[in-house]
């Protein structure tokens, strides 16, 4: 659920403390980017 204020107008990305963000998976709607590692794993299964 996202909190932030920043997040529900613009997303985490555009927000200007984006790098130092200590909460941006937390409160905000960031999620970890997939490794290409994990990708070509799921690729192979299917």
């Amino acid at each position: 659920m996202t909190l932030c204020p920043m997040a529900l107008m613009a997303g985490c990305k555009k927000c200007p403390i984006f790098a130092v963000c200590p909460l941006k998976s937390v409160i905000g709607d960031y999620k970890k980017p997939e490794k290409e590692k994990d990708k070509d794993r799921t690729k192979q299964e299917k």
